[in-house]
């Protein structure tokens, strides 16, 4: 593992190195004289953390050093989705939504902000929850879907580890489904049943149901713009919900199918997978989909190698971000469509069958993106500004899913809900950049 902080000081990335000096001007500044309470202070650390899941555990990793500063065992197939609050992941289990603490308290000074180690902790905190789904940052509240009860959560990120939260809304029938927060208030929620959703409803603040459309079958995924309009994936385009209302996008093949997504607060395109064969056991898709949310127009991009569930991302700019099988990071201008880009990262790899299994997998925290190499156990570092690997570490386990924490959630735009599996519900399909689930 390289020193990565000495690597981007040398490429000029002093925005990187969080722990900075807080003075004005350019002479040195004394430390201060340590009081009672400094001198019992809490370590300072470098930045927020990543979760990293495997096989029987979540591993919480230094983002600097990357080594694991946490290795806390857990069984079953585990999700992962940021709170939104840049300290707390939401590890979704066979009882709900689990609180894990990734133990760095953040706080800002001026332009800056300062990071306090406070121990990394899976906490006792579950949000209950039969089927845990879909877990949507927006509009400064995160809305926590179960399936197995139809019933959504809608929390202050900043809540998250108070206590176990009662549903705040039910849906007329459980299904596998989606809710996003809006900025009145409200939400737009998925409509459905256990066979099939069919559309969506957006309600107002007292969550009275105001208008709908029956216009997205096997609704799946979701993603915000920059100018706070909903996307919402259909196996025939997409369904857009802006100022009020909704309006069909359709693909250009009668079955055209979207479901993960990924927006972007600096864009008002939306990325998106894109298939087109129903039949097909686990189709290994070579197009992806870009949705103007102002224009309504929907742009298909053809790329030179297929992708996953969990391959979709955002830049720092708003360029939509496609991992791919021949292990390049393609880089895509949102507005043209243009492959502006690849970086080289991982080594060729294939999608496994099963949506579960772990394959390299795509986390975005600002200007850095992380992909995981399952095969080799490695977890690699991209400057996307300037398109270098500056990084790569190797891990005690094989990864599955990884997460940051995020920005704030005012600022969050994309959809982590680990959209990748339609839980298995379609196969391979939901919940940070799947399918279906898994897709």
């Amino acid at each position: 593992m390289t020193d990565r902080r000495a690597l981007l000081a040398g490429l000029g990335v002093a925005g990187l190195l969080t722990v900075a000096a807080c003075g004005t001007g350019s002479e040195p500044t004394a430390a201060p004289e340590p009081s009672a309470e400094t001198s019992t202070a809490r370590t300072e650390v470098t930045g927020t953390r990543l979760a990293v899941s495997y096989d029987g555990g979540v591993m919480v990793l230094d983002q600097d050093t990357l080594e694991p500063v946490a290795d806390i065992p857990l069984e079953g197939f585990l999700r992962l989705n940021p709170a939104g609050d840049q300290r707390h992941v939401l590890v979704s289990t066979s009882e709900g939504f689990q609180v894990l603490d990734t133990g760095v308290e953040v706080q800002g000074h001026g332009d800056h902000n300062h990071y306090y180690d406070t121990g990394a902790t899976l906490t006792d905190v579950v949000h209950p929850a039969p089927e845990p789904g879909h877990v949507v940052r927006h509009a400064g509240k995160v809305a926590l879907f179960s399936d197995g009860a139809g019933t959504v959560a809608l929390l202050d990120p900043e809540e998250v580890a108070a206590g176990p939260a009662e549903p705040t809304w039910t849906a007329p029938s459980p299904h596998h489904g989606v809710a996003v927060p809006l900025e009145d208030g409200g939400m737009v929620v998925s409509v459905g049943t256990e066979e099939e959703r069919t559309g969506a409803a957006a309600l107002d603040a007292s969550f009275t149901d105001v208008t709908r459309s029956d216009e997205c079958p096997g609704l799946h995924g979701e993603a915000t713009a920059g100018n706070g309009a909903v996307l919402l994936g259909c196996t025939d385009g997409v369904l857009l919900f802006k100022d009020g209302s909704f309006t069909k996008v359709p693909s250009p093949d009668e079955y055209g199918r979207i479901g993960n997504q990924a927006g972007s607060e600096h864009s008002d395109v939306v990325l998106g997978d894109y298939k087109t064969d129903p039949d097909a056991e686990l189709e290994r898709p070579t197009r992806v989909s870009l949705t103007d949310t102002e224009t309504g127009e929907l742009r298909l991009v053809d790329l030179p190698a297929s992708y996953s569930f969990r391959s979709l991302g955002r830049g720092p700019e708003g360029e939509a971000l496609v991992l791919g099988t021949d292990g390049k990071l393609h880089v895509i201008d949102p507005d043209s469509g243009e492959i502006t880009s690849s970086i080289q990262v991982t080594e060729e790899w294939q999608e496994p069958l099963q949506w579960q299994q772990p394959r390299p997998t795509l986390a975005v925290e600002g200007e850095i993106a992380y992909v995981t190499e399952p095969e080799t156990s490695e977890l690699h570092v991209v400057y996307l500004p300037t398109g270098e690997v500056v990084d790569t570490a190797t891990l005690p386990h094989e990864p599955n899913e990884i997460t940051g924490v995020g920005e704030a959630v005012a600022g969050e735009h994309d959809h982590e809900h680990a959209e990748g599996d339609e839980h298995a519900h379609e196969g391979e399909e939901h919940a940070a950049e799947g399918e279906e689930h898994g897709e």
